[in-house]
């Protein structure tokens, strides 16, 4: 039996904690591709490590067979891992996406030189279609990537906390919660004129449209308001905020103008979400999963634009002629971000600051941060919120 392999770019928590044990689980022989060079020792030197599923139903799960390369400095190694893989997937954060979209183009063109069949290249991060835009990255680079490679779009959901450093054997052991869910579209596959891969992990979907659209809006929404709520009340930890009544309403207030919109753009049961909303909040409380709100509320600049899990259910349904009060008030929480580790949130405050009270200013700098012009039905009411933020 020959043995399928798996190239993931970004050997991180997320990386070896759910995309990895995943693909373990269904057989694949992994390759973690990174820069980081000491994680990159440990997946050479280490023979296996174990990714810990707390919460209901807790398990651990030793993941064996897999090899790092260095991305940055074994760019031939990556190629080779490019031309035999079976599987290319990454989960590096969508800003990286681009940058790692020239070493992939690469590989493809030397599979292609070789004589290989296509393989399906899989974006596995928090942001809507981005596969697509790697996609398009890839093929600016290699415009025949298409003959070699195919590019279905994907959405992930599983909550993977910051660790804390180990060292040793368990030098590559990871924390994560024992839900996941990764839905893939089915059809570029079948267009390609592939099987469906055998992987038990993955939901396979003709249209991801609802499902990666609802886990933005429910999910990265609540998580993030979750957050900037918390910080702004001055409390550390996730499950704490939530623990307060008042937090916690404004964190409903804002899942149920996000659920008002999924239910009416894709016809979904308004139980079946309002269970999904239910399910999403409990999660955020397990006390096995200590976050805290400044990770999770880390890069501000992102979350607050114009395509993101705030800005982009809140624009829909002012554009259905529908209220997106809890909404701005989340972006308002999130204005007030400051945290001097984080360097997207040390940029947002210096651009509140250099905006000061003057209105004129503030409203160029609404529409650079979120993406709304003037002229649209959202923009007076995030006007006013980012207004008060340079009055204080």
């Amino acid at each position: 039996m020959t043995t399928k392999k798996a190239l993931h770019f970004g050997a991180g928590n997320i990386g070896r904690g759910f995309v990895g044990v995943i693909l373990h689980e269904a057989g694949y022989e992994l390759a973690f591709a990174d820069v980081a060079a000491p994680l990159i020792d440990s997946l050479n030197e280490l023979d296996s490590y174990t990714v810990h599923e707390v919460g209901a139903d807790a398990r651990d799960v030793i993941v064996t067979n897999f090899a790092g390369v260095n991305s940055a400095d074994d760019l031939d190694g990556l190629y080779a891992q490019i031309a035999e893989a079976d599987l290319i997937t990454t989960a590096v954060g969508p800003t990286v996406l681009g940058l790692i979209a020239p070493s992939i183009a690469e590989g493809l063109k030397r599979r292609a030189a070789a004589g290989k069949g296509k393989v399906a290249v899989m974006a596995c991060e928090n942001a809507i279609n981005a596969t697509d835009g790697l996609a398009e990255a890839i093929r600016a680079a290699y415009p025949d990537a298409d003959q070699v490679a195919f590019f279905p779009n994907t959405a992930v959901d599983r909550i993977v906390p910051n660790q804390e450093r180990r060292e040793g054997a368990e030098a590559l052991d990871v924390t994560v919660e024992t839900y996941h869910e990764w839905a893939v579209e089915s059809a570029p596959f079948i267009e390609a004129g592939l099987e469906v891969p055998d992987i038990a992990g993955i939901t396979w979907v003709e249209d991801l449209a609802p499902y990666i659209t609802r886990k933005l809006f429910t999910v990265n929404t609540g998580h993030a308001a979750t957050a900037y709520f918390g910080k702004q009340a001055g409390i550390t930890a996730i499950a704490d905020a939530l623990s307060r009544e008042d937090i916690q309403a404004k964190v409903a207030a804002v899942l149920a103008e996000t659920k008002q919109l999924i239910v009416e753009k894709f016809n979904f049961d308004p139980e079946v979400q309002q269970a999904y909303v239910d399910k999403i909040l409990t999660r955020f409380q397990n006390p096995e999963l200590p976050d805290t709100t400044e990770r999770v509320g880390r890069a501000p600049l992102r979350k607050i634009s114009r395509n993101e899990r705030f800005i982009g259910p809140a624009a829909e349904l002012a554009e259905r002629g529908y209220e997106a009060t809890a909404l701005v008030s989340a972006v308002s929480a999130a204005l007030d971000f400051d945290v001097a580790e984080d360097s997207e949130s040390v940029e947002l405050q210096k651009r509140l600051k250099e905006a000061g009270d003057s209105r004129k200013a503030t409203d160029a700098l609404v529409t650079e941060l979120t993406g709304i012009a003037p002229e649209h039905p959202l923009f007076a009411e995030l006007s006013q919120a980012f207004a008060r933020k340079n009055v204080r």
